[in-house]
């Protein structure tokens, strides 16, 4: 059976500054390392297979998270640009109250994927999807059982929505609140042949020893 681990980039700079994310290329911080050598103890103790694979987002904060991750299993980062968050155009870096400010909310009602919140260069929902989509199914033709993606939070989410099946034009209303240096467990069951969600947004890693 195949498994897969979602992995959301542990805690970068920009969530301390409180400036937006997207493809504003920031850095863990302090804690955020520590983070994520916890997720890569968590990790290295769950999966016994001798083949993993470690994929990730191309920006710091996300191959940050990913390399002690990779360390653990001997192997290289396989990075994927499609695997960034969603960008905020020209509001990625800004403080979140400038993008408070000229954000357009999204309607609750009519063409949701295609809705343009706003700053220059932001990129639509739908955008989001189809580049995520793709870059999930391109993943999974490898034939390897275990594999670890490490992403961003909202680009997570939608990761889920593609493994479960879920058609594109549905994503629009469906999302899962994930919390920085999460770990989601998915797995294939061939008896059943059914995409599974094991563990949604563990955290229990994160906590602070005392």
């Amino acid at each position: 059976m195949r498994h897969l681990y979602l992995v959301t980039h542990a805690e970068a700079q920009h969530h301390v500054d409180g400036l937006v994310g997207g493809w504003y290329d920031s850095e863990l911080t302090t804690r955020g390392h520590s983070q994520a050598e916890r997720i890569a103890e968590v990790l290295a103790n769950r999966i016994s297979s001798a083949a993993v694979e470690v994929w990730s987002s191309d920006l710091h904060r996300a191959v940050q998270t990913a390399e002690p991750i990779a360390q653990r299993f001997a192997v290289k980062v396989q990075t994927d640009p499609r695997l960034r968050e969603r960008t905020n155009g020209e509001a990625d870096g800004r403080p979140q109250s400038w993008l408070a400010e000229r954000r357009i909310p999204l309607p609750e009602h009519g063409d949701r994927l295609t809705h343009h919140d706003g700053p220059t260069g932001a990129e639509t929902r739908l955008a989001l999807v189809d580049r995520l989509y793709p870059a999930l199914e391109d993943i999974l033709s490898n034939p390897i059982e275990t594999q670890i993606i490490v992403s961003h939070g909202s680009a997570t989410s939608y990761l889920i929505l593609a493994w479960l099946g879920m058609p594109k034009s549905t994503t629009d209303r469906a999302f899962f609140p994930l919390t920085p240096g999460s770990i989601t467990t998915l797995r294939r069951n061939d008896t059943h042949h059914s995409n599974q969600v094991l563990t949604l947004n563990e955290t229990h890693h994160l906590r602070e020893e005392t």
